[in-house]
């Protein structure tokens, strides 16, 4: 429910020491083991994955510190788990995303998924389609999974849905997802009907799908006002994501692009001018970012609403199981797990692909605040089911993909991050960086066609996705 517009602002905790890594004897020597392990890892040259952008470079130079106490209280709240248990959960899972990323290049196209189990996260499981890669898994600390589909022949089904999705909204189909924990590709609808049609739209068989039935509906939470976080052009109330900066002067926020459009004017908490937005990209993807001005400044910490600060000191993506927890101006500090990466979902407004799903509540107002595992960012809330009463399914977009388009640098405790200008992720398509283009041109990106309606020279962020004042759909 939101909070009352007279409300006052949420004071300011007290800063607590950084997040930081605490790991038992045992688990030391496994790290130290794997770590060796993985220093040969040998495979075909890939690009690191989008998700684990150049921001997570500041986790290698932090220094290992105690996880944060307030982090571990909400976990043990929201997960049932003791204090020693949530400490050497945020240990394994730091140590596992490490193995993953690792193993995910060494893998090459066989890597088919990883997800961690388990109470403290202690058992990594990587699937891989190349029954010779089990022995490297293994060395590597993880367990081995033989499956029949690699990542990349899971992801051109979802990618054939999302292109479907993208000519028109599928209705009666609510969310669909890579299942790497099942090697699946799983399609939740209200009825079979709705299912079918969708599939056969995006010309996917039955067969590549499993298709679940669901009552849920989920919707944005950017449509209640009042409370604190940060307020969009006097009306609207979403929540602050991640301090970044962009060309190494100008300060900002990362939020949801379902809270505004370039050049809506923001307000903070305080009702104090505060800045306006600069990229905005809704549907198809969840992102944007605010510009501020020099009144705020931006600082690598996550607001706990009561429970102190988290400390951020990098972006590394966490796997499938990890625990995760949200901040958000409506509903606080709440924690669950990653359910899947690599999910979209249709929204009212349209889909929006590339979310991770996960088992933590959220409501209106909360969009746009901090995912966080560990001391790791992860996202920024977009939308899902459900309350903080009953529980429900909430979604966020990476931060990685965000940073990356509009060039910013996430604000860290040991810095780093994507440097400026900005880079587009990976696609095909006909547009490109540096291209002239005249009004009633047209380019393909991403699987759709736009029409130029701007005469403008392509600059890195202004893809048709990201500057919807320079090109429409055809």
């Amino acid at each position: 429910m939101a909070l009352p517009a007279s409300s006052g602002p949420v004071p300011t905790p007290p800063r607590p020491s950084p997040v930081r890594r605490r790991a038992a004897a045992a688990a030391a020597a496994t790290l130290a083991t794997a770590g060796l392990v993985l220093a040969g890892l040998t495979g075909p040259a890939q690009a690191r994955p989008a998700d684990d952008g150049p921001a997570s470079a500041a986790r290698a130079g932090a220094a290992a510190s105690d996880p944060d106490p307030d982090l571990v209280e909400a976990m043990t709240r929201d997960l049932g788990l003791t204090t020693a248990q949530a400490e050497k959960r945020l240990a394994n899972e730091a140590d596992a995303a490490d193995t993953v990323a690792a193993l995910r290049t060494a893998l090459g196209d066989s890597y088919a998924g990883a997800h961690v189990s388990g109470e403290t996260a202690a058992r990594l499981t990587v699937a891989t389609t190349d029954a010779k890669e089990r022995a490297r898994i293994t060395e590597a600390g993880a367990t081995a999974r033989l499956v029949d589909r690699d990542l990349g022949a899971l992801d051109r089904v979802q990618k054939a849905l999302d292109r479907a999705a993208g000519r028109a909204a599928p209705e009666g189909v609510r969310v669909w997802y890579v299942d790497t924990r099942h090697n699946d590709v799983v399609v939740e609808a209200a009825d079979q009907d709705a299912a079918r049609a969708f599939l056969a739209r995006a010309g996917v068989r039955g067969d590549a799908v499993t298709v679940r039935h669901t009552d849920a509906e989920p919707r944005t939470f950017a449509d209640l006002r009042g409370g604190d976080a940060y307020y969009m052009n006097g009306s609207g109330r979403c929540s602050i994501g991640f301090s970044v900066t962009r060309g190494g002067g100008q300060a900002g926020f990362v939020t949801a692009g379902h809270c505004g459009t370039p050049g809506t004017p923001t307000s903070g908490y305080n009702q104090q001018a505060q800045g306006s937005f600069q990229g905005s990209t809704f549907p198809g993807r969840d992102y944007a970012w605010v510009a501020t001005n020099g009144n705020w400044t931006p600082r690598p910490l996550v607001n706990g609403y009561g429970m102190g600060e988290v400390t951020v000191a990098g972006s590394t993506q966490a796997p499938v199981g990890a625990s995760v927890c949200r901040s958000g101006s409506t509903t606080g500090w709440h924690c669950g797990t990653v359910q899947q990466h690599n999910t979209s979902v249709t929204y009212p407004q349209g889909t929006v692909s590339g979310v991770t799903r996960t088992n933590v509540c959220a409501e209106p107002g909360d969009s746009g605040g901090s995912f966080i595992s560990g001391d790791q960012a992860q996202g920024t809330t977009s939308g899902g089911s459900g309350n903080c009463t009953s529980g429900g399914t909430t979604f966020f977009f990476p931060v990685n993909p965000a940073l990356q388009a509009y060039g910013l640098t996430l604000v860290t405790s040991g810095g780093g991050g994507p440097t400026d200008p900005p880079t587009d992720p990976p696609t095909e398509g006909t547009w490109a960086i540096g291209t002239q283009y005249q009004v009633g041109d047209q380019v393909t990106y991403n699987g759709a066609t736009y029409r130029c309606v701007q005469a403008h020279t392509a600059q890195p962020g202004w893809n048709p996705l990201d500057a919807p004042s320079l090109w429409a759909r055809a």
